[in-house]
Formats: structure tokens, C-alpha cells, sequence
């Protein structure tokens, strides 16, 4: 879709109708860059050229490839309405405006769009900030620049957001950790951590490599733009949108603070995102730990540690990325966590839901799609039984959806006809009057409809997928 220069204007003043007040504009930081005066520490050696950043953000090559990046992610539209659909159009009636007025100091991001993920405790949400489409492409296009002089600070013990590590790689780290005696951990929650960073640490941490006042400046104003939730604006003084592209390079930025203090003081740890352990081989060794660190968190980083969740735990009784952890003859292994068995099995609730009017191939095909990608994330468990059991409950499950399907006493019988049951066993199991979940778990049912005929109709099972996991 083509998008004029007028239609720029007038989704312009679509986004001012919403606001109900406007924040300032930020004073210029390239104006008043006195890194020796913000900065703890000026001695940051990188291998990259810091100064002139912008012009390597704004070159043509590496916005043609945030633009593909942000298209390829998909997402919806911001405050302004825009999809990504829409954004080659505009972008290539509007980008040398846009350029321009970022060179000049004078582009100014729209707000996000606040939305709000519930989260498993009730009534608890998580708050995302959705860019408008436009700014994603140009928060893209810094994070393509700044990841990789940052990277080379970052530490080892770090797997969140970053390129060739993640989940799996911290978990395999956690194990490391374990089996060399470090079985009680400081499990450190911080307290919305998105939401109470503080701006100007950020700004500060951020000056001590970046050397481009313009970058920090346009970071800055990223920051603040402000949030639009319920048609009602709000400032952005505290935090930072999580949802943005943006977001996760700059909390890696802020926490590898925390990370270089724990490793300074010789600690074993591991940092996914916001979700750090540390590890020590004594319970009294991780009290004095979690005493310590407190006080930097808060006090140096200005960050707010959540202290009902903070606590000190043997290694058996944490939850870390969905997995808990058990010793089998000295050494560490995983489980799934049971609330995250809990969650698998809410989501299979909502995908075998009798009422959802999916057709029998569609709803096939989405079981697969979850059942691969939960046992991708959580092969490195063993649980060979706990999916068994739990596939089990889920072909009962698939056999009350076609018993409540065929309704009719003749359509029942024609289908049990037709999958070899023998008249007098089809006409007696198609007159039962026990609700769905009973028939569907009735002997001759369940042997007409038996796993190898599910697996036929399109219906693989977990342990299916686990075997394979496990094979490769």
C-alpha cells in the first residue's frame, strides 16, 4: 500500500488527538557530552569505532536490512495504525525526510502502544510497548550497529538476546555449575525490571563506549517517548517499553553492570534476561552472597529487587526457564517444572476445546505445531513417563471431540461401522447415554479409535517427538 506524504500528516495528527499532554523535547545530548563527568568508568576498550555511529545506522545497506527484519518479524501497528504491510510504501515516499530530521536532532518517536499479557499469577500483567512500525525499523537498525561492539563486553555467563546462545546453553551452564558443588543459588527476581530501570544509569552506561552523542540522544528519546494506554498518554521517565527491538540489547547493556560486579567478586552465576542465579556450595556462603549484592543492585544499578521473591534455595527447589533441577549419582539433570506441565496442559485444554468450531485437520495441525515446539524447549528433560501419562489424557481427549462430533445416535454408528466395530458392540456403544468424556473413554471406542488410527488421522503424540529428540 502506497502511503503519502499527506497520509504521513494526517496519521500525525491522529497520534497528537490522543494525546492529552506532550512532553518535552529532551535537551540535546550531543550538546552537553561531558563523559568524563557522567561516565564511573572511561577506560572501555572495544575494537570498534564508537564516534560517527550514526552514519553507520542510517547507511542505506543496514536500513534496507532492519526494514527486512522488522517485515520478516511481522507484529501489529503502533499508536499511528500502521501495519507492516503498509510500511515499504511510506518508507519510500518518506525516508529521506526521515533521515534528514534524525541527522538534525529533530525526529521525534511516536509513543507505544501499551499492552498488557496477563501472566500465570492472577491478576498480575505484563506490560508491552508496541512501536509504531516505522520506529521499529530504525530501533532495528541501532540494535544492527551497537550489538556487535557490545557484545565483546558482555559476559560469558550471559545467554539472554544474544546471537548463537540461549536458553539451553544457560541451562547447560546451570548444570556445569551443580555438578562442580555449587548446589545452593541466590534466585534473584528484579522487581519489574523493565519498568524501573533507570534512565539516566542507562544513558551513563551507555556513554562510556558510545561516543556519538547524536546515537544516545536518539536512544534517549526512544526512552522517553511516552506510552499510550487506554487513549490516555503517559510520561516515560522510569524504564523502558519492553517489546520494542531495541529493548533487549539495552537491559543486556544495563545488567552486564550487575554481571562484571559478580564476577569481580569471583561468584559462579547465570543470566538469562532478568533471570539470574548465583551459585555458591554453601547455604551460609549464598546468604552472605544474596546480603552483599543487594545493596549494589539497588543502591549502584538503581534497580528494585523483588525481596518476596528473592531467596536462598538448594539447587532441588528452584524453577529456572521452566526447568527444576534433581542430583541422580552426583549429577545434575532436569525436569519439567510442574508449572510449566501445568501451562502445557491449559494450552492443550484450549486447542481440544469440544465448543472452538475448529475442523478436525486444523486443530490437528496446531497439536503438532505446539507438541513439536514444547518438546524442542523441553527435550533436555527427562520425562518419558510424565508424556506418556500425558498422552494418554490427550487422545481421551481427541476421542470425546468426534464422540461429541457424530451427535446422532445413527451417525455413531455408521462411524464405529466404519472403523471395523462389529454391529451389536457399534449399535450398544452408539445408544450409551453417559455424557461425552465417558464414551469417548469406553473399551470399544477407544479400541476402534485405537493410537495407530489417530496417528493416521493426523494426531502425533509427545513422546513421539521426545524420541526423536532424544535420538538426535
Amino acid at each position: 500500500m502506497n502511503v503519502t506524504k499527506d497520509g504521513f500528516k494526517n496519521r500525525q495528527l491522529h497520534i497528537e488527538d490522543y494525546l492529552q499532554m506532550v512532553s518535552a523535547e529532551q535537551k540535546e545530548y550531543a550538546e552537553v557530552f561531558a563523559h568524563q563527568r557522567i561516565a564511573e568508568n572511561n577506560d572501555i576498550i572495544t575494537d570498534f569505532q564508537t564516534e560517527n555511529l550514526m552514519e553507520q545506522i542510517l547507511h542505506k545497506d543496514n536500513l534496507n536490512k532492519a526494514y527486512k527484519k522488522v517485515k520478516s518479524n511481522r507484529g501489529a501497528g503502533g499508536v499511528d495504525g500502521m501495519s507492516v504491510d503498509e510500511l515499504l510504501g511510506f518508507l519510500k515516499n518518506n525516508q529521506k525526510q526521515l533521515i534528514q530530521k534524525i541527522k538534525d536532532g529533530k525526529y521525534k518517536p511516536n509513543p507505544v502502544r501499551r499492552v498488557e499479557i496477563p501472566k500465570e499469577a492472577k491478576g498480575e500483567f505484563r506490560k508491552l510497548g508496541v512501536p509504531t512500525v516505522v520506529d521499529r525499523v530504525f530501533q532495528q537498525a541501532i540494535t544492527q550497529v551497537l550489538s556487535p561492539i557490545f557484545e565483546k563486553q558482555f559476559s560469558e555467563n550471559s545467554f539472554g538476546f544474544r546471537p548463537n546462545r540461549g536458553a539451553h546453553d544457560a541451562l547447560k551452564q546451570c548444570q556445569t555449575n551443580v555438578n562442580d558443588g555449587n548446589v545452593y543459588v541466590v534466585d534473584m527476581d528484579l522487581e519489574k525490571f523493565f519498568d524501573t530501570v533507570c534512565q539516566s544509569k542507562l544513558i551513563e552506561v551507555l556513554s562510556r563506549t558510545i561516543k556519538d552523542g547524536q546515537v544516545i540522544s536518539l536512544i534517549h528519546k526512544y526512552l522517553n517517548a511516552g506510552v499510550i494506554s487506554k487513549g490516555m498518554f503517559e510520561k516515560t521517565e522510569v524504564g523502558m517499553p519492553q517489546g520494542g527491538p531495541l529493548s533487549p540489547l539495552l537491559s543486556n547493556i544495563m545488567l552486564n553492570e550487575l554481571d562484571k560486579e559478580l564476577t569481580r567478586r569471583g561468584h559462579r552465576f547465570v543470566r538469562y534476561a532478568d533471570d539470574c542465579m548465583i551459585f555458591c556450595k554453601s547455604r551460609k556462603s549464598a546468604e552472605r552472597t544474596l546480603n552483599n549484592i543487594v545493596p549494589y543492585i539497588e543502591g549502584k544499578l538503581f534497580l528494585k529487587v523483588n525481596h518476596r521473591k528473592t531467596r536462598v534455595a538448594h539447587i532441588s527447589k528452584v524453577k529456572y526457564l521452566g526447568y527444576s533441577f534433581y542430583r541422580y549419582q552426583g549429577k545434575c539433570r532436569f525436569r519439567v517444572h510442574p508449572k510449566s506441565v501445568r501451562r502445557m496442559k491449559n494450552k492443550i485444554r484450549e486447542l481440544t476445546d469440544r465448543s472452538n468450531g475448529w475442523g478436525n485437520e486444523y486443530r490437528a495441525l496446531k497439536l503438532t505445531q505446539f507438541m513439536r515446539g514444547w518438546v524442542n524447549y523441553y527435550g533436555m528433560a527427562d520425562m518419558k513417563r510424565l508424556l506418556q501419562d500425558n498422552d494418554e489424557w490427550l487422545r481421551h481427549r481427541i476421542r470425546a471431540i468426534y464422540w461429541k462430533q457424530w451427535k446422532k445416535v445413527k451417525t455413531k454408528f455408521k462411524e464405529l461401522r466404519k472403523l471395523g466395530v462389529e454391529e451389536e458392540k457399534a449399535w450398544i456403544c452408539a445408544n450409551m447415554r453417559n455424557g461425552n468424556w465417558f464414551c469417548s473413554g469406553y473399551f470399544v471406542f477407544q479400541t476402534a479409535l485405537n493410537n495407530k488410527k489417530l496417528r493416521e488421522i493426523g494426531y502425533p503424540t509427545f513422546t513421539e517427538f521426545y524420541l526423536k529428540a532424544c535420538e538426535n
